[in-house]
């Protein structure tokens, strides 16, 4: 576990997530107990809490630090709005600390590394004084970007400006003042908090390395649920130019729904997507490493042949799923039928050597 003394210990993030975790805890028990919230009090809300949280996804995370896509200065203005909300600090200095995050992940050298304990991950690192908030190095792109150069400026002025106008809003809405600051206001700020928090602290804990295992970053469904579908991480940190994480037409995504939408609208542009055989070449690569590390750990008097073949059909595979992703970026250019149908036979053709891949697959791990 990672200690903190008060030499380094960074007091204006230290009192202000003191001050309303504090808050919080007294002032709720009071209102409910004195009244039953609205349903328009606590529809509006999880409304606020959405529109702050999936802006912090899609717009600080996807769209600043990773450059996931390009959008229209309407819409970022629009999610530079909500996002301040959140009260997460400026977007030039979020995108400086998750870019050292990637590039150093669970080295010394990353802000909240899971390496230093679960709960420094989660939150603590937050209270450690460092030394520029901003690395200047890693984020002169941004610094070119007048919008955010000026939210990073007036960033605590704006912080109040956006929540104040949010609160009185709901207030408006409702007609419930204390209601609205203790529910639309701190809860709000403490549950999105957390939530974001979780990303750095149970998305490098409890989950699959579905993608790569050798880092912390797991996929969980669950995870997902509650970070406005950051939850798939693994692939995150193994694809970070994806607009998306969650891949696959069921993965729970809304910043990627969002980002999608906005491209129909006309909004939003230039999608990064990784090709779906990169990926399977991946998958490939990393299991081909554990089945041959499961064959190297038994002592199997016919394990030879089968690391052999193995070897083979991991080739094979990779070599047409390589052929496949040139033929599908180049009819992406084209739109050739003629590379479209070579497709289809090349995909064809892989289905035998996919199913043998799982049947030696299943083989060597039934190994003892």
């Amino acid at each position: 576990m990672h200690t903190l003394g008060l030499k380094n210990f960074n007091w204006t993030s230290g009192i202000f997530i003191i001050t309303y975790h504090l808050a919080l805890f007294i002032c709720l028990p009071i209102y409910l107990y004195r009244t039953t919230p609205s349903s328009i009090l606590i529809l509006a809300s999880v409304a606020l809490l959405f529109l702050s949280g999936v802006s912090i996804s899609a717009g600080y995370h996807r769209f600043y630090a990773h450059k996931a896509y390009r959008a229209s200065k309407i819409v970022e203005a629009v999610l530079l709005f909500f996002a301040t909300m959140a009260m997460e600090g400026s977007v030039l200095k979020w995108s400086s600390q998750h870019r050292l995050h990637h590039r150093f992940t669970d080295k010394e050298g990353d802000p909240h590394s899971i390496k230093k304990g679960f709960l420094y991950a989660h939150m603590l690192w937050i209270f450690k004084k460092r030394g520029p908030v901003v690395d200047a190095a890693i984020v002169q792109d941004l610094m070119k970007n007048k919008l955010v150069m000026f939210q990073h400026k007036h960033y605590t002025l704006l912080g109040v400006l956006t929540n104040g106008i949010s609160t009185l809003f709901v207030v408006w809405l409702t007609g419930d003042v204390f209601g609205a600051i203790v529910l639309s206001l701190i809860a709000r700020i403490f549950l999105l908090h957390h939530f974001t928090w979780f990303i750095n602290s149970l998305a490098h804990t409890w989950g699959a390395k579905t993608y790569s295992g050798e880092q912390s970053a797991v996929d969980n469904y669950l995870i997902a649920l509650v970070t406005f579908g950051e939850g798939y991480h693994n692939y995150h940190h193994v694809f970070a130019s994806d607009y998306r994480n969650g891949v696959r037409w069921y993965h729970f995504d809304p910043s990627k729904w969002l980002v999608w939408t906005l491209s129909k609208l006309g909004l939003a542009k230039d999608l990064r997507k990784i090709n779906p055989y990169f990926i399977k070449k991946t998958m490939v690569k990393k299991d081909t490493v554990i089945l041959l590390d499961k064959l190297r750990e038994i002592d199997h008097v016919q394990k030879k042949p089968f690391e052999e073949r193995l070897n083979e059909v991991s080739e094979n595979l990779l070599s047409k799923l390589s052929e496949l992703s040139r033929l599908s970026h180049e009819y992406a250019q084209s739109r050739q039928r003629a590379l479209k149908k070579q497709m289809r036979e090349f995909r064809e053709g892989l289905d035998g050597l996919w199913n043998e891949w799982g049947r030696l697959s299943r083989q060597i791990m039934s190994l003892s």
